[in-house]
């Protein structure tokens, strides 16, 4: 099956937020929390698909013919695209009860190191969701990023002592899921991290730490200081705080300033691998879809994400075909209309 068979597939089974779109766009979810849907308005993540779509690429086909290089390295992997599967969670709450938290982070994380690229698993009230998706992580050799949420921190602890045995490459915090319901008045308190807080819990972690939900310089410059050694330009979908800018808005600003200090990665819209590369372009080292590998899991499973993960990975390559450029470090602003 290809992308668009698995995608009509899911639609006969998935639940009544998603409707498993031609693109997702974040037009049809709109506001519709809890679900895919943004926050407010539900305006957030309809702004962050377009944004990329105004954003323009230069076709060049003056240049030496040599073979397209897509692989990424991050912290001593090697992946084959600088694309990673984004954090879900509650998928039997959000989407529908064909999976749990536990069975999607099974196929999430072998399918994706299996296509070349890691997912980062998601977090939940239910302590057996780390428990799970750590152990599928530690299955697949580490290939996968155990993400947690902005917890009290002893419970943080208990969750990075979890993260530490799977053999992760590395480790994330979604610090912007402190705007989620179901972490608001929670004793002991979760949500918002000082820096102090969060260099903590950094340096409980075995591997490099990335803390994703990042929309400022004054914002990426707090992560650095607590030690992180990648960062996601983030507004999580758009389901934690209306009024919000797109995340491509913001993602130049932020590279310009700390290119070569961290890895930066970028997710919010993302929907194809011509969008990747205007991440790239933008100064993003890498980034993370996250939505439409629900669809495909739901329609295809492990099919389902290597479907898509072909595709993506067509789409990039063939963009840097037609704009001139042969790997991954010669892309820049050079190579895009803004």
């Amino acid at each position: 099956m290809n992308v668009n068979e698995i995608r009509e597939k899911s639609r006969s089974v998935i639940g009544p937020y998603c409707k498993s779109c031609p693109v997702c766009n974040g037009k049809a979810c709109s506001n519709k929390i809890p679900g895919p849907g943004s926050k407010g308005t539900g305006t957030v993540a309809i702004k962050n698909y377009e944004a990329w779509q105004k954003i323009e690429v230069k076709m060049d086909t003056l240049a030496e013919n040599k073979e397209i290089d897509t692989t990424f390295e991050m912290f001593g992997k090697t992946f084959k695209y600088p694309i990673f599967a984004g954090p879900v969670g509650a998928v039997s709450q959000h989407y529908s009860d064909l999976y749990n938290d536990n069975m999607f982070n099974e196929i999430y994380v072998r399918a994706c190191a299996k296509s070349g690229i890691a997912a980062f698993t998601g977090d939940g009230l239910n302590e057996e969701i780390m428990m799970h998706a750590t152990h599928a992580i530690k299955e697949n050799s580490g290939i996968g990023v155990p993400t947690i949420k902005p917890w009290d921190k002893d419970t943080c602890f208990k969750k990075l002592d979890l993260a530490n045995e799977s053999n992760a490459f590395a480790i994330a915090m979604d610090i912007d899921a402190a705007g989620l319901p179901f972490l608001q008045g929670r004793i002991p308190p979760a949500g918002r991290k000082s820096v102090e807080e969060l260099k903590e819990i950094i340096d409980y972690a075995h591997v490099p730490f990335i803390v994703k939900g990042i929309m400022s310089v004054e914002g990426a410059q707090k992560a650095v200081d607590a030690g992180a050694k990648a960062i996601v330009v983030s507004n999580h979908g758009g389901r934690v705080l209306d009024g919000t800018p797109a995340t491509a808005c913001v993602l130049e600003e932020i590279a310009d300033q700390f290119k070569g200090q961290v890895k930066i990665i970028v997710d919010g819209g993302i929907r194809s691998g011509l969008d990747v590369f205007k991440a790239l372009a933008l100064g993003a080292d890498a980034v993370i879809i996250a939505r439409p590998f629900v669809n495909m899991i739901y329609g295809g499973k492990d099919e389902g994400v290597e479907a898509y993960v072909q595709q993506l990975g067509q789409e990039l390559e063939n963009t840097m075909m037609m704009t001139g450029v042969s790997s991954l470090r010669e892309i820049s602003k050079k190579n895009i209309y803004k």
